[in-house]
């Protein structure tokens, strides 16, 4: 009876919003090729619940987690920006301040993930629910918001425009992924992560599946033998002709000769 082969389980990889992984997924699919990776896209705060409740087995998020149940290692911080309308007369600055803001409509959405302090400018009358609807609010010229520099990417209309907001809080992206479940494909993604070659990053999943790999090595080639040199020492003497050490005929007196000495006298 024909066992069948059934496909490895696939590498769970939650991101959030203005994350992009394609980077090193592209070195997962040369190191590990016979492993798919599912991609999970959520809202920040879903993403942590899913590493929490083993819906994925890793996820580029952002901090803060809870470091007692999810072990993380930041990867970078993004600039702050704050977005606006192209004809609002903060498209004149190079970089605003907090201070700029004081009497701007500063909009907070409730899936912002920066750890405001105390908010910059003037609150709005309701927050909206995600960062989506308050670039909608933007784009109608009611206030202005402040994001990660990658999200104000994410969500780019023609008609906004963004500036560096200095002296703000940050977004952090972290690798994060349940303490209790380190796996080995999750050590070979943090090893990806971390810009580690694959020879120092492999851990006991590449090794076994490198070992499953047929090999590519071709067969040696027998050598042909190696012809004889008639005067060399391996050419075999005549019978009769002995041989010296250098492998060169011994010349024979001549019978009958002047000079011979081995004649007789008749």
């Amino acid at each position: 009876m024909t066992e069948i082969e059934q496909s490895p389980a696939p590498f769970r990889l939650v991101y959030v919003p203005g994350v992009t992984p394609t980077k090193w997924l592209r070195v997962w699919e040369e190191r590990l090729p016979g492993v798919p990776v599912e991609l999970l896209q959520s809202a920040p705060a879903d993403g942590r619940a899913l590493l929490l409740s083993g819906g994925a087995d890793a996820g580029l998020v952002r901090l803060p987690v809870d470091r007692t149940v999810l072990s993380a290692i930041p990867l970078y911080t993004e600039t702050t920006v704050v977005v606006f309308p192209k004809d609002h007369w903060l498209a004149a600055a190079e970089e605003v301040t907090a201070a700029d803001l004081a009497e701007e409509i500063v909009f907070h959405p409730q899936d912002d993930t920066l750890d405001w302090p105390e908010l910059p400018g003037r609150p709005a009358f309701e927050r909206p629910a995600t960062t989506a609807d308050a670039v909608e609010l933007v784009a109608a010229n009611v206030g202005v918001l402040a994001v990660p520099q990658s999200l104000a990417r994410l969500h780019h209309r023609r008609d906004l425009t963004y500036r560096p907001l200095v002296d703000v809080p940050q977004s952090q992206v972290a690798l994060a992924w349940p303490e209790d479940a380190t796996t080995d494909l999750v050590e070979e993604f943090i090893g990806i992560v971390r810009g580690r070659t694959a020879n120092s990053s492999r851990g006991r999943t590449a090794a076994a599946e490198e070992q499953r790999r047929p090999s590519t090595k071709k067969p040696a080639r027998p050598q042909p033998a190696q012809s004889q040199h008639r005067t060399g020492q391996g050419a075999k003497p005549k019978p009769g002709q002995p041989r010296r050490a250098g492998g060169t005929r011994t010349a024979q007196p001549k019978r009958g000769g002047s000079g011979g000495g081995g004649g007789r006298k008749k």
